[in-house]
């Protein structure tokens, strides 16, 4: 029977699994389930063992064949557990042994049918217990050809138990019984499609999900319109990096980014060539700063810079790069001809001890207001 479902787990599908039961079922996610799948198996066939076993004690069933028949019943999943918890089954092709494990369940079923003569009830309704576990994980397709090895097998066995034992194996019951079972392989089948659909919708639902879920979160941390980080995140990051600072001795600078006269640029292009010259000057800012440094938009056309442990000297080749790159890298206007080159202020800030991120913050500001104030296109730092 399968011992592994048809569909991906999702983070979160199985819940942590306490140390006392790990060394039993391992500690992998997936072969977690599968060894899981096959103690329940066991647990199934060990039911069917105590009832052969009963009816051998009652002098229904002969004992040496039912106690072979209970060893190697229970010695072949123990087997399929061994083979799943060492890892054995990783190197195959269905790593759940699926399809074995129910072709082996249904030969175990067909041999106790045999043995148990008058109580052979027990073994032909356990076999349709394989089926339902068959049904949680094994595709339409396994569960059709598992279905039709089902039935080929019992009605072998069955008319060969009507030749040998007639008395016991009455023609007109073995037909009854053959007939249960081939009118239950299809409704079996029905039933599988419908359960994969059903999963199948469920991984797509929790798919979807977690793909909102991710686009929420991006949203709540990034500037729609450049993708940069967004204020209210930068301002998080900022405390993280003067903990960070506390505790590594290390400091770090900020420094504010404005682009001059955006405003008349802006007044002079339709709105989509604005928003994309934003995007164009995030690209280019991003290229010139370094990977451990953190850019965000903070204001309209202002953005703050992050510069980590880094002191004002190396800030300021870092910002010198950044100013000569956006000023040489230039977006084309609306008509498709170079646009004016892009000036840029910079207010630069190194954080101080003791101070917090709002002072180094409005530090950054004043550096800013006196760089614009003494004309723009330069880089002041207080």
């Amino acid at each position: 029977m399968s011992m592994t479902p048809a569909v991906t787990h999702l983070p979160g599908d199985a819940p942590p699994v306490s140390p006392s039961l790990r060394w039993l079922v391992g500690a992998d996610r997936n072969q977690r389930v599968r060894a899981g799948q096959c103690c329940l198996a066991v647990l199934m066939m060990l039911c069917s063992v105590l009832n052969m076993n009963y009816l051998a004690w009652i002098g229904v069933a002969p004992w040496t064949p039912t106690l072979v028949w209970s060893a190697a019943t229970l010695g072949g999943f123990a087997l399929f557990f061994a083979a799943i918890r060492c890892g054995v089954n990783l190197r195959l092709a269905d790593p759940s042994m699926g399809v074995p494990q129910m072709g082996f369940a249904i030969l175990c079923c067909a041999a106790g049918y045999a043995i148990a003569g008058e109580g052979r009830a027990g073994p032909f309704m356990v076999l349709m217990g394989v089926f339902m576990f068959g049904m949680y994980g094994l595709t339409p397709g396994q569960m059709r050809r598992v279905g039709l090895f089902g039935v080929a097998v019992f009605g072998a066995t069955m008319v060969a138990m009507n030749h040998w034992r007639p008395g016991v194996y009455e023609a007109d019951m073995e037909w009854s019984h053959f007939f249960a079972l081939a009118s239950l392989v299809p409704m079996v089948a029905v039933l599988t499609v419908k359960l994969n659909l059903l999963a199948e919708r469920s991984l797509r639902q929790r798919m979807d999900l977690a793909s909102a879920l991710a686009r929420i979160q991006e949203l709540a941390t990034r500037d729609e319109l450049t993708g940069l980080i967004n204020r209210r995140h930068m301002f998080e990051l900022l405390e993280q990096e003067l903990q960070r600072s506390v505790r590594s001795g290390q400091t770090f600078c900020i420094a504010l980014v404005d682009i001059d006269g955006f405003a008349q640029r802006a007044a002079s292009q339709p709105a989509d060539a604005t928003d994309r010259f934003l995007q164009n000057f995030a690209q280019e800012a991003m290229a010139a700063i370094r990977i451990s440094d953190l850019l965000s938009r903070w204001d309209g056309h202002q953005f703050l810079l992050l510069l980590s442990d880094t002191r004002t000297p190396f800030a300021k080749l870092s910002l010198e790069r950044l100013r000569e790159r956006i000023l040489n890298h230039l977006p084309p206007d609306t008509t498709g001809a170079a646009s004016p080159k892009t000036p840029l202020s910079v207010g630069l800030a190194e954080h101080r001890a003791a101070e917090s991120i709002a002072q180094t913050i409005g530090r950054a500001e004043e550096a800013l207001r006196l760089a614009q104030g003494a004309g723009g296109n330069r880089l002041v730092s207080v």
